[in-house]
């Protein structure tokens, strides 16, 4: 339950999201300490899901879009795999080129906003999880958003993007939550943690969808979905979304030909 639920009137809007990168200051205040969280403790099963749900081998080449301290990125390199991870937070860059330095890695990290993306046709897969590039907007830019990551895929290639399921929020809305039901933001106050055990509330907003709002967007964008799978963090396989499945994992692939 939320230590400031009384603070939260149902009847009121939620607060809006604003249209700076809000999540860039909760990086710099976590550092380290994001990677303490229960839900990166699954990094190696998801991986291992993706290399076999993807077809990656050895030598490929993966853009991880919205990569925040390169955890898949690094287990994927660690796989010979070569990744080029982008994040707009800086603390988060730092951390993934400082763990693939001292691994002596094939990775690298990009300083850079998800929505100037600029690859085109280079990617053998690209990687979207964590809501790290996508779900973090409000969802205002959904569409170009998916246009521009489909642009970094070779023909043939394929992605993975992993999103808050509607469903779930609206079904397990805990006291001080709000669902915005025209933007489908949920937004919340957490209590997060810094490197030196300090705590201190957080505003976060992750933008939630429908399965069929995914398949929508790829197609728009010019991909094939091939499936969506209702997931949780650490958990990932081919299962039908449920109501409580907390995430989507959408598979999608760029079409070999036009």
């Amino acid at each position: 339950m939320c230590p400031y639920a009384d603070r939260v009137d149902p009847l009121m809007p939620p607060p809006a999201v604003p249209e700076e990168l809000w999540f860039n200051d909760i990086a710099a205040y976590l550092g380290p300490a994001y990677l303490r969280n229960a839900f990166t403790k699954g990094t190696e099963q998801e991986v291992e899901f993706l290399v076999g749900a993807l077809g990656l081998e050895p030598g490929m080449q993966v853009l991880d879009i919205g990569c925040g301290p390169g955890r898949h990125s690094l287990a994927l390199a660690r796989r010979g795999i070569e990744c080029v991870g982008v994040d707009a937070a800086p603390t988060f860059i730092d951390l993934a080129r400082a763990a693939a330095r001292a691994e002596d890695l094939p990775a690298t990290f990009e300083l850079a906003d998800v929505r100037e993306l600029d690859h085109h046709d280079r990617f053998d897969a690209f990687i979207c999880l964590c809501q790290g590039g996508f779900g973090l907007l409000g969802g205002r830019e959904d569409a170009a958003l998916f246009a521009r990551f489909a642009r970094a895929l070779i023909p043939g290639g394929r992605a993975a993007i992993s999103a808050f399921h509607a469903g779930f929020a609206i079904r397990h809305l805990e006291d001080g939550e709000t669902f915005d039901a025209t933007t489908g933001v949920l937004h919340e106050t957490a209590m997060l943690r810094d490197n030196a055990g300090h705590e201190q509330p957080h505003d976060l907003w992750t933008t939630c969808f429908t399965a069929r709002e995914l398949r929508m967007l790829c197609t728009v964008a010019g991909m094939r979905c091939n499936e969506v799978f209702g997931v949780t963090p650490g958990a990932y396989g081919p299962r039908p979304p449920t109501l409580d499945h907390p995430e989507l994992l959408l598979l999608a692939a760029r079409p070999a030909t036009r």
